[in-house]
């Protein structure tokens, strides 16, 4: 039975993936210092006997017995509450925490798979974002840390995979929903369904004009899971190209929910992205992989869950 481990494994995507990885046979140790993680989201798993948690923070040295056969470096805030809360937590997650995680993958010969971000692009001047496209980032905004941390992420990984050899993957997540996503994580997603449910007026930033693209945590999951799977070391785009304007998205909230809530506008944040788009091309040649879930279903399943409170946002 092969070993993986999931740093952040207790955060949205991670836990996730600690089901996903026992799912196909594997034991699987779950690191995570709770900065951001909530072990609601794992305990469900305290009694499967290929599932170890580990309170830790991956900044530190990282040191697991055994052999290990896969390493999932998702250890970072992730929303933006979160990485303005903790800026200096994010840069160093992001740095000595991915300096920590390969180094283990190295001592232990595994395969090393990033999570990386849509935001390494910034505020794009191309539309849609490819994996060749370079970004355009404002390394000294408050943004920045979060971008940043995940750009250096990227090199460090190439750079042990070209000196050391690491066997290495690269996903660039695009937004993501569903279950065990956090109402108050201040993106717009969770921010809307919330608000909605509660007739509450939806905060849209801006004019409502900038974009975004949605998937359904299950079909991320699956593309990461392909791609961990292949045979590609450079970045990959996993995100779900079915773009929406924010006004736009607000008002389909408003309708799924059947809300009677109305639409307020606040100026929009520094450095927002006006647009969000993935070119998944990448991925459906080299991975065979894209989305099943159209934005609506996985809101209709996402909000079902909320309303009939069987699981946490």
């Amino acid at each position: 039975m092969k070993t993986a481990i999931i740093t952040g494994g207790a955060g949205f995507l991670g836990s996730h993936l600690c089901d996903k990885l026992l799912s196909e046979g594997m034991k699987v140790v779950c690191i995570d210092n709770l900065l951001t993680g909530n072990i609601e989201n794992i305990s469900h798993l305290f009694l499967n006997e290929n599932f170890s948690f580990v309170k830790h923070d991956v900044t530190n040295f990282i040191h697991i017995p055994g052999k290990v056969e896969y390493i999932l470096h998702f250890a970072s805030p992730a929303s933006p509450n979160d990485y303005l809360n903790y800026p200096i937590q994010t840069l160093k997650v992001g740095s000595l925490g991915t300096h920590k995680a390969l180094g283990l993958a190295k001592e232990k010969g595994a395969r090393f798979l990033l999570a990386s971000t849509s935001e390494v692009y910034g505020d794009p001047l191309i539309h849609p974002q490819d994996e060749n496209y370079w970004g355009n980032v404002n390394s000294v905004g408050p943004r920045g840390v979060y971008d940043e941390a995940k750009r250096f992420a990227e090199s460090l990984t190439m750079a042990y995979h070209r000196y050391h050899g690491v066997d290495t993957r690269i996903v660039r997540i695009f937004n993501t929903f569903g279950p065990r996503m956090r109402l108050n994580d201040g993106r717009a997603l969770p921010a809307f369904i919330s608000q909605a449910l509660k007739n509450e007026p939806l905060s849209v930033f801006g004019d409502g004009s900038q974009t975004r693209s949605f998937c359904y945590v299950d079909d991320m999951i699956e593309g990461i899971f392909s791609l961990l799977m292949s045979d590609e070391v450079y970045p990959v785009n996993i995100g779900n190209p079915e773009e929406i304007s924010i006004t736009g998205f607000a008002k389909e909230i408003i309708e799924l929910t059947g809300s009677k809530s109305e639409i307020v506008s606040f100026p929009l944040p520094e450095d927002d992205p006006k647009v969000r788009q993935p070119d998944i091309s990448k991925a459906k040649k080299v991975l065979g992989w894209e989305p099943k879930f159209t934005r609506r279903e996985g809101l209709r399943l996402t909000i079902d869950a909320v309303i009939n409170a069987k699981v946490t946002l």
